[in-house]
């Protein structure tokens, strides 16, 4: 416990990435918590300072925090390959089970026993969010100022409809000018426990040199930038060459480079931007598909954003985008690319901005705008839970029938995930059965 490990082989890196992507349940809390588990505390490949800073940084960021902080973690580790590796490990085999699933919801989803088992998961979604907003909370609002910026941000985006990029930016203003006055409120470590913990020495310890790759250059930032551009446009230039501007699967591509350019917080906060896209815009599957969706999200390993996959499935499959004959082949492609465009800014934010951070750890006047947006993001997930709430319990809408027995087991699934510290999968596999079993009594 008192010997710094010996440095890692891309090998075993790679495997571990490998395992992380089909074990990684539970939604960004949980992953974050195997990935804390295994890196910090028993491997100690990083230690729990730098864990966190890297974290913190990967909460500003838009897109799927887990997943950027695998990118992070392995690109500090293993240079820009190594980012890659951790980071699309992170994501495929995900997307690999969803697109699975995806296929047997769309032949099979109105058959009675695969309705009643997304009937019993739905309200098990709803609070598993609800879990994730306290899980958050207690870590993060260690002080009445993160508390209020909380609130602050519930209130704004579910009573003012107030866009989460303007949310983002007054909680990193108030964590700035909070930190002037009361620095123990905004030092960065409340978010996440104690960040003075330590598990022994770690390969990449809290004095640790920043490695020669990790050293801030802007003519590096400038060639990675180049490079993330260039793919982009490949991929844009051909959608529109294909099937030009308007097509289904070039306006795929361009919405969801916004949603992972423009929305903030991770999978909770982007939810609601990909709803209104997708469902009420674009018109690429229905309100009820979409929360389908998200419970098939939940039950699949890698980053909840991953429902994304399932967007561009059913919306490929539904939009017949390589025509009637080929409607799982239309599914895939859009899954796929859906996946990429979504994915491709995460790991861009990583390799051009990771080199400046690792300037950073430990200097306030970084940590403290950090940690005002994580106390935001309570705020958000809250109102994403209110959202998914009302669709669940109020099927027909607000003025409809309440449905006592969906909250009966969104309120079973809380105090199993709360009360009793079930994991995410067993609660959803009860939910799921208990779902079989009153479908099939009905």
């Amino acid at each position: 416990m008192n010997e710094r490990p010996a440095p890692v082989p891309f090998g075993a890196a790679f495997l571990y990435w490998l395992r992380l992507g089909f074990v990684s349940f539970g939604g960004p809390a949980g992953q974050i918590a195997i990935m804390h588990r295994d890196l910090v505390e028993r491997r100690r490949w990083i230690s729990e300072k730098r864990f966190l800073h890297a974290l913190n940084y990967c909460m500003v960021l838009p897109g799927p925090e887990a997943q950027q902080l695998a990118t992070y973690i392995g690109w500090l580790m293993h240079r820009t390959w190594g980012g890659i590796v951790a980071g699309a490990l992170f994501v495929l085999p995900s997307l690999v089970v969803l697109v699975a699933l995806s296929w047997i919801y769309l032949r099979f989803g109105h058959v009675p026993a695969v309705a009643g088992v997304l009937y019993g998961i739905k309200p098990a979604v709803t609070a598993i969010v609800l879990f994730a907003a306290w899980r958050i909370g207690t870590r993060a609002l260690k002080h009445p100022l993160l508390w209020a910026i909380a609130v602050a941000a519930f209130v704004a985006i579910f009573a003012f409809d107030v866009p989460f990029p303007a949310i983002v930016a007054g909680a990193a203003l108030a964590g700035a000018i909070g930190a002037r006055f009361v620095p123990k409120a905004f030092d960065g470590s409340a978010g996440h426990g104690d960040a003075g913990k330590s598990f022994g020495p770690a390969l990449i310890d809290d004095d640790t040199p920043t490695p020669a790759h990790a050293r801030w250059s802007p003519a590096h930032a400038l060639r990675v930038l180049v490079v993330f551009v260039a793919l982009w446009l490949a991929a844009m230039g051909a959608l529109v060459a294909w099937q030009g501007w308007h097509g289904t699967l070039t306006q795929m591509g361009w919405f969801f480079t916004k949603a992972a350019l423009l929305t903030f917080g991770g999978a909770y906060a982007v939810l609601p931007y990909v709803f209104q896209g997708a469902v009420e815009h674009y018109q690429w599957l229905t309100t009820a598909q979409m929360i389908d969706g998200l419970a098939l999200g939940e039950t699949t390993p890698g980053p909840l954003i991953m429902v994304v996959a399932f967007v561009g499935f059913v919306g490929g499959w539904g939009k017949e985008v390589l025509g009637p004959e080929l409607l799982f082949a239309g599914g895939l492609l859009a899954a796929a690319l859906v996946t990429f465009f979504t994915f491709l800014p995460s790991f861009l934010f990583i390799l051009i901005g990771a080199p400046f951070i690792e300037t950073t750890h430990g200097q306030l006047r970084f940590t403290a705008p950090l940690a005002g947006i994580t106390a935001a993001v309570v705020g958000v997930i809250v109102n994403l839970a209110v959202f998914f709430a009302a669709h669940v319990f109020w099927p027909q809408g607000l003025g409809g029938r309440f449905d006592a027995v969906s909250a009966a087991i969104c309120v079973a699934a809380f105090v199993a995930l709360w009360r009793f510290k079930l994991g995410v999968i067993p609660v959803i596999a009860a939910c799921a059965v208990a779902g079989f079993a009153l479908g099939a009594l009905a």
